[in-house]
């Protein structure tokens, strides 16, 4: 009887056993996960609800401390008029960067998957490989290629790269070069896993390699585009690489050019944390509308979603 209650029970203990597997392999993740980005978001929503108080001179112990202040530090973040122009500058900015990196990537990806294409495999590395360069050492690049005494392109332009009328293109251009090649892969991997009989069927019927990718595979690509839409419309928000390595080689870019560049100011800059949590906060918030309220227009399209 001992031995029969040992073997129906070593089922059970087994089953226990392998479904607390998975558990132990996401726990390194999820360990990391919950260190280094929830606690310092909810560290970052903390903050945002303090400020100080100062009390007298500021001079004696005790003469600051922190305060909780609930929503004001958000209700004076909605009410900068500062953070409001950088939202309309990021506005132009990420319609001309989504616009031309995306359609590149599309077209890039369709002539690679093309039947008569030659030299694919180097074209696809010298597409993806800008994507590598780390973003300051490609934005110190294009910015000494546009100071004027020193860019090829005003002898041939005729025009200030970085002034107030270009410096907009100019980032978006740094931009572009560095992500049409990541966009690129994704699109083109997503067609490679296409089966080719789709194709050569609609050879087969006339149809030309112009029809095939407008009627097939831009339909099929749908889904990878969205994506690396969504991907974008975030870095977009998030731009700040590139206007403030640009900032020291022109007067036209400020500190508070794009939202991140004041959360900077504000942190590191005037020290005021609170204020720089509550944009952070606020910046988070956009991202996530943007990119959810995108994915809700698009879905019933393009994953049949209702």
């Amino acid at each position: 009887m001992t031995r029969l209650t040992r073997l129906t029970r070593r089922p059970g203990g087994g089953a226990r056993t392998a479904s607390a597997v998975p558990y132990l392999f996401l726990a390194p993740a999820m360990a990391l996960f919950t260190l280094f980005m929830a606690v310092p978001i909810g560290y970052t929503a903390y903050l945002s609800l303090l400020r100080t108080k100062v009390s007298g001179l500021g001079l004696g112990r005790n003469s600051r401390r922190e305060v909780f202040v609930g929503l004001d530090n958000y209700a004076a973040t909605l009410a900068d008029g500062e953070l409001w122009a950088g939202w309309l500058r990021v506005l132009g900015y990420g319609l001309l960067v989504l616009t031309v990196m995306l359609g590149l990537a599309l077209l890039f990806a369709l002539l690679l998957d093309s039947a008569h294409v030659r030299l694919a495999r180097f074209s696809r590395i010298a597409l993806f490989l800008p994507y590598a360069v780390p973003g300051v050492a490609a934005t110190l690049l294009w910015g000494f290629l546009y100071l004027p005494s020193l860019s090829p392109f005003r002898q041939v332009l005729d025009v200030d790269l970085l002034g107030p009328d270009m410096v907009v293109p100019s980032m978006a251009n740094v931009a572009v070069w560095g992500g049409v090649g990541f966009n690129m892969l994704v699109l083109y991997t997503a067609l490679r896993a296409v089966p080719v009989t789709f194709y050569e069927a609609a050879r087969i019927d006339g149809a030309s390699e112009f029809r095939i990718a407008l009627r097939i595979k831009v339909p099929i690509l749908l889904p990878a585009i969205i994506l690396t839409t969504v991907f974008s419309i975030i870095a977009t928000i998030q731009v700040f690489t590139e206007p403030t390595t640009l900032r020291p080689l022109t007067n036209t870019i400020s500190s508070t050019w794009s939202p991140l560049m004041k959360v900077y100011r504000d942190a590191f800059v005037t020290g005021d944390l609170y204020s720089a949590a509550a944009t952070s906060i606020v910046i988070a918030a956009v991202s996530l509308v943007l990119s959810f309220g995108f994915l809700r227009v698009v879905r019933d399209r393009a994953f049949g979603e209702g």
